[in-house]
């Protein structure tokens, strides 16, 4: 069985290794940020949910999870 080939990114300020080929929804899967609100920046641009599915993840991107403070 071949192993499967990672790229390194940037999540969250650190560098992590994940699966090449891998979408947003993958990776939100992959770290356990399944919060409704969740918000997702990819090299700086917001993500809207919808893309989450069509966006490929590339060697180097820096990608941020942000859990806005709802409520008062």
């Amino acid at each position: 069985m071949k192993p499967d080939k990672k790229i390194e990114i940037i999540v969250n300020g650190l560098g992590e290794l994940v699966p090449k080929g891998s979408c947003i929804t993958d990776l939100i899967t992959l770290f356990n940020e399944e919060d409704v609100h969740l918000i997702v920046e990819l090299n700086g641009r917001f993500i809207y949910s919808q893309h989450y599915t069509h966006q490929r993840i590339k060697e180097g991107d820096c990608l941020e999870f942000i859990h806005p403070n709802i409520g008062g």
